[in-house]
This record gives C-alpha cells, structure tokens and sequence, in this order.
C-alpha cells in the first residue's frame, strides 16, 4: 500500500523524508523541521515536521513519541497520541509536554515521533434500550484484577 506525502519548503530546505528505521518498524519516524526548538520545563512547545500526508480513506494516521524522546528526554505528546483525520492535508505538527525541570532542546532533524496509519472503520450508530450483557458487565477502572 503506498502513502502520498509531500514535504514542505522553508528557507530553501526540505524536511527529511519520513521512514521506516528498521524492517519491523511500525511507525514512520518524523524529524524536526526549519529550527531547533526549546521545550521550556514544565511547557509545551508545537515542533514542525514539515510533512503532509495523505491518510488513505478508512485509516487513521496516529502519531507517538518515540521512546528514547519520552524515556531519556522527558517529553511526551501534549494530547498524549496524536490523530490525523483520512480528509487532513496540512502539515503534521507535533505538541511536546516537557515533564522536566529544565529545557529541552530539540535539534533540526531529530528523529522526534512516529506515524502509524491503521484502520479505522465507521460504524452506524443504533441505540438500544439495553446492551448485551457480559462477564464484566460495567465494572469499572481495574474491575478485571491487576
């Protein structure tokens, strides 16, 4: 299956193109675009990757931090997993959450997340007078044990 994408031109530089960083990766890596950028302690900070990307219809694209960024750097996904609707065209953009107490600088052309585009069907909705009942029924938070 093939994934259309473009890159976008800044400063007469184009971003890396997104990949696959090994044959069994699940996600495509995507880098820091156009500056480093400072992730002040404690903030946000919304990093370009300068990538668009066309998410074939009845998939969504489902954006991750990579985990040496969030294990060694203390960065994590602001909205904590990022969705890219199949009709989006813009450029992938990627909020940090710096959960530090000092900055983090971000390199141009760090590898900083990774896309994954899975399914992901629609459903008609129906409602119901009751659900069908089930062993956990609405047990709620840990209800299934540790």
């Amino acid at each position: 299956m093939k994934l259309e994408y473009s890159r976008i031109e800044r400063n007469g530089k184009k971003p890396p193109e997104p990949f696959y960083a090994s044959a069994g990766a699940a996600g495509l890596d995507l880098t820091v675009f156009g500056q480093d950028v400072t992730v002040p302690a404690g903030c946000h900070a919304i990093v370009s990757t300068g990538i668009c990307v066309a998410v074939p219809k009845g998939h969504v694209g489902l954006i991750f931090v990579r985990s040496s960024v969030g294990v060694k750097r203390g960065l994590m996904l602001s909205n904590s997993v990022g969705v890219i609707d199949s009709d989006y065209r813009g450029e992938l953009l990627v909020s940090l959450f710096n959960t530090k107490k000092e900055d983090v600088i971000l390199s141009e052309g760090e590898r900083i997340a990774q896309l994954v585009i899975v399914p992901c069907p629609h459903f008609d909705l129906e409602e119901a007078d009751s659900l069908d009942e089930t062993q956990r029924g609405a047990g709620r938070f840990g209800s299934t044990g540790k």
